[in-house]
C-alpha cells in the first residue's frame, strides 16, 4: 500500500498529523507493506527567503486571535508529543526543504525521507531554526543520514527545482487545497490532522479492498 502525504514544512497541522499517522502506521498489523512518500505543497508559495517572526507575520494576517490560533495548536500538539515553540518559530519560505525532501526519496528511500520530514518540521516549529538557510538545512540532512557534500553542492544548484515545482503543480491539478491530506493508493483520501484512530481505520479498510 502506498500513502502520498501532501504537507508543507511550515503547517502546524501537519506535524501533528505525521504523528498521528506514525502512531496508526504502528498500531496497523500490515506496516511492513505500506510505504509512506511526503509531496510538497506550500501554504504561503510567495513566503520570503529571508525569515521574519513567526508570530509577527501570523498577527499580520490573522490579527488580533492569531495568538489564541497558537495556543491551541500547542495544546492540542502537546498531546502529541511536540513542543511548539511560537515565538522562535520563523516565517520563511520552504521550497528548499521541499527539494530537499525530493532529494531523500529519491537517492535514499522513503524511510530516510519520512525522518528528514520529521526533523524539519521540528527545525522549523520547536528550535526556531530558519529552514531556507541552506547550512541549517545541510544539517538537518546530515543528521536524518544523508551525505554532507551531496547535500551542500544540491542545495545551491538548479538540481531538484523543477521537479519540485512539477510536484506543487500535480498537487494543485489534483484538487489539494489544504494540508495535511493522505492520498492511499493513489485515490483515496483522508484530508486533516484525524485522530489516530481514524488513520488506523482507514489503513485496514484500504487493505481489506486489497484483500490482503
Amino acid at each position: 500500500m502506498k500513502v502520498e502525504i501532501y504537507s508543507d514544512i511550515a503547517c502546524p497541522w501537519c506535524f501533528i498529523g505525521k504523528r498521528r499517522f506514525d502512531q496508526a502506521l504502528t498500531a496497523f498489523a500490515g506496516a511492513d507493506d505500506v510505504e509512506v512518500v511526503y509531496r510538497p505543497f506550500q501554504l504561503v508559495p510567495d513566503a520570503p527567503m529571508e525569515p521574519t517572526p513567526h508570530r509577527a507575520w501570523l498577527q499580520e494576517r490573522y490579527g488580533p486571535q492569531s495568538r489564541a490560533m497558537d495556543d491551541r495548536v500547542a495544546a492540542i500538539g502537546k498531546d502529541e508529543g511536540i513542543d511548539y515553540d511560537f515565538d522562535a518559530a520563523l516565517h520563511v519560505n520552504t521550497v528548499h526543504g521541499h527539494r530537499l525532501l525530493w532529494l531523500a526519496e529519491h537517492e535514499y528511500g522513503p524511510e530516510t525521507q519520512v525522518d528528514l520530514k520529521e526533523r524539519l518540521l521540528a527545525a522549523h516549529f520547536s528550535e526556531g531554526v530558519d529552514v531556507a538557510d541552506f547550512a541549517a538545512l545541510t544539517e538537518i540532512a546530515v543528521a536524518a543520514g544523508m551525505d554532507r557534500a551531496r547535500v551542500e553542492a544540491f542545495l545551491p544548484s538548479d538540481e531538484g527545482r523543477a521537479e519540485t515545482a512539477s510536484e506543487l503543480e500535480h498537487a494543485r491539478a489534483i484538487g489539494v487545497s489544504s494540508v495535511p491530506t493522505f492520498v492511499f493508493e493513489g485515490k483515496y483520501a483522508v484530508q486533516g490532522a484525524q485522530e489516530t484512530e481514524t488513520f488506523l481505520q482507514a489503513l485496514q479498510q484500504i487493505q481489506q479492498m486489497q484483500g490482503q
